[in-house]
């Protein structure tokens, strides 16, 4: 076991893909050179080589129709958005063409490419650096979607994905890059916890608290506040948003009766609403409240001073779990 931080985790992981296999070819802009803008591909050009670790054009859309061509000739690219915002110059190519070639070809054409895409707020930057898209891609059928939260996970689930003959969304939580953890280096990708299941981080029997991502760990901190009043928060990581474990948030909720849901994203047409509205479906009668979801406002993202009002932190995610206790508390009336 070696303390790492997330984002060298991320970097370790990719060094065993690129060793393991060389059909791996990282690309992105400034990911060579300068090793990435949070230098998350810090040292990988140099030991692997200007073919296998590509500074690329400005050019999003030019960047994934690349790899499209590349995974077509038997190659497996790893493509870097430098930042969540910046993925919309390629959100055609990604949605019509990657999460769509394998199912078109009737399987006779694979797509094992992985999109790395730094994500969420918390680093003081403004639109365009701090958003959270994922529900965009969740809902296309085609395209599987994670999301981290910790540096073991970031370290396995990202061979995963490269290894995966889908095509991937890799959602780094970008705040929590200098977050340190413990990591096995050796734990065989091919055997670990599945990228598509989901985690429970802290037990509990009063409410299911469901996260992913940046606020796992704000999620474990509410757990253990919770815990001082005498309430019992049971948090899972969801880790795969596309598919959703339900089957472990169900086992859940049949257990608490309560389901409380947070993301960093908005809250309508977010994540949050797909997993209340199925885990109701699922729970009806287990359910002793209506689910709570504590997300982000509808808002386009905030200037810098304002983030840490719009990002839902510890006293919102606690609010919310009252809210599903049915207990008085003082933020009822906010949205989100």
């Amino acid at each position: 076991m070696t303390q790492m931080t997330f984002a060298r985790a991320i970097n370790s992981g990719l060094r065993k893909s690129l060793e393991n296999d060389p059909k791996v070819i990282l690309m992105g802009e400034d990911i060579g050179t300068l090793g990435g803008v949070f230098r998350v591909t810090d040292g990988l050009q140099k030991d692997f080589g200007t073919h296998r670790v590509v500074d690329t054009p400005l050019a999003e859309s030019a960047i994934m129709g690349t790899a499209v061509g590349l995974a077509y000739r038997g190659y497996r690219p790893v493509v870097e958005i430098q930042f969540d915002g910046f993925i919309y110059p390629a959100f055609d190519q990604i949605v019509s063409q990657v999460a769509k070639l394998h199912y078109r070809t009737q399987g006779a054409v694979k797509m094992p490419i992985t999109i790395r895409v730094p994500f969420g707020g918390g680093i003081g930057s403004p639109e365009h650096h701090s958003e959270s898209p994922e529900a965009y891609f969740t809902h296309t059928s085609g395209l599987r979607v994670v999301s981290v939260s910790n540096p073991q996970d970031a370290h396995t689930v990202i061979q995963q994905a490269i290894l995966s003959d889908d095509p991937v969304l890799y959602f780094e939580p970008k705040r929590r890059y200098h977050d340190k953890g413990e990591v096995d280096e050796g734990i065989d990708p091919r055997t670990a916890l599945s990228m598509d299941t989901a985690r429970v981080v802290t037990e509990g029997t009063d409410v299911t608290l469901v996260a992913y991502g940046p606020l796992v760990k704000t999620a474990r901190d509410a757990a253990t506040a919770a815990a001082d009043e005498g309430i019992s928060i049971e948090v899972i990581d969801l880790r795969s948003l596309a598919p959703v474990d339900y089957a472990t948030v169900e086992a859940s909720v049949r257990k608490t009766g309560r389901l409380v849901v947070t993301h960093e994203a908005a809250q309508s047409g977010g994540l949050g609403a797909e997993v209340a509205a199925s885990i109701t479906e699922r729970c009806f009668y287990h359910l002793e409240a209506a689910p709570v979801r504590i997300t982000g406002f509808d808002i386009p993202y905030p200037f810098s001073k304002l983030e840490m009002h719009h990002l839902p932190g510890l006293d919102r995610i606690l609010d919310g779990v009252d809210r599903a206790l049915g207990r008085p508390n003082s933020l009822s009336g906010l949205e989100g």
